[in-house]
């Protein structure tokens, strides 16, 4: 079964220093002082996904986007999708519907510039979007986008809305956009974060295999799996000042993340997350149903 079903794969773009971990040491006035590591990063990724011979999501930074337009038309010339990842990274529950929106409308209108592509997908800085921000859809919805990946349906210090379906739903009763959470697996009567990140860097390789085959054969539903190019960058400039806390997460087993993303985009069947977006639409809880 898991060989019929086809997974979303998609790449948070973001560099080391714009990480959640450390935004309470490195203040966003001091970014264009650091080393820029992204485009490095995400070219190795262009490889490893061209070796493998799959394509995924980018969800980029406005940021980003501005200062590297050669690497969006990059990733566009080889067939995969670019999406929006707001601006800077800010958190959407620390924003209201008007910043987020000038948010959200300056992010695309600059990646769309860089890549010379629509964009239609989003996915909120750090799963962002929960029950504290529910009309953050209606902004979406009202700039069109078709889909959003912003919900991890679990209980997490930085994150998390746990009462949320895991699989794709549709947030609004009078549109059409739908939301695709970041994928959770059952054990013991409890949702598991299992969709990449720190999980999939931190814990063995077989916890990812036994939780994405879980949602493909049980479930019978794709998986939806993120990472970010630092994560594959063990050579990163360390971050002075952070808790012991945020520097565990983020520099745990950095140098063995490459390896284990090349056996799992082999091993699995993965795709864009528009077009997993577009499969999953008919099977979308209504939420005001």
């Amino acid at each position: 079964m898991t060989d019929r079903v086809v997974n979303g794969l998609s790449v948070d773009v973001e560099d080391w220093f714009q990480v959640g971990a450390f935004e309470g040491v490195i203040d966003r006035s001091n970014w264009d002082g650091l080393t820029d590591r992204v485009e490095r990063n995400c070219a190795a990724i262009l490889d490893m996904f061209a070796n493998a011979d799959v394509k995924a999501t980018f969800f980029t930074l406005g940021w980003v986007a501005q200062r590297h337009g050669p690497l969006m038309r990059q990733i566009i010339d080889a067939g995969h999708e670019i999406a929006s990842h707001g601006w800077d990274h800010e958190r959407v529950f620390r924003l209201d519907s008007k910043s987020f929106a000038a948010d959200i409308e300056r992010s695309r209108k600059v990646i769309e510039d860089a890549a010379g592509v629509a964009i239609t997908g989003y996915r909120a800085p750090s799963f962002s979007i929960d029950s504290r921000t529910p009309w953050a859809y209606m902004v979406l919805a009202e700039q069109g986008f078709k889909y959003s990946s912003s919900v991890a349906p679990i209980a997490h210090d930085h994150y998390g809305w746990r009462e949320a379906p895991r699989f794709a739903f549709k947030p609004l009763p009078w549109s059409d956009l739908i939301e695709i959470p970041v994928t959770t697996a059952h054990f013991a009567g409890r949702r598991l974060a299992a969709g990449g990140g720190g999980f999939f860097r931190v814990l063995p390789y077989g916890f990812s295999r036994w939780a994405i085959r879980q949602v493909n054969t049980r479930d019978q539903r794709p998986a939806v799996f993120y990472f970010h190019p630092w994560e594959i960058d063990p050579n990163q400039p360390r971050v002075t000042g952070a808790s012991l806390r945020s520097k565990v997460r983020h520099y745990t087993n950095l140098s063995v993340m490459a390896e284990k993303l090349e056996q799992l985009v082999r091993e699995f069947e993965w795709d864009r997350m528009d077009l997993l977006a577009h499969r999953e639409a008919a099977r979308a809880v209504d939420l005001a149903a």
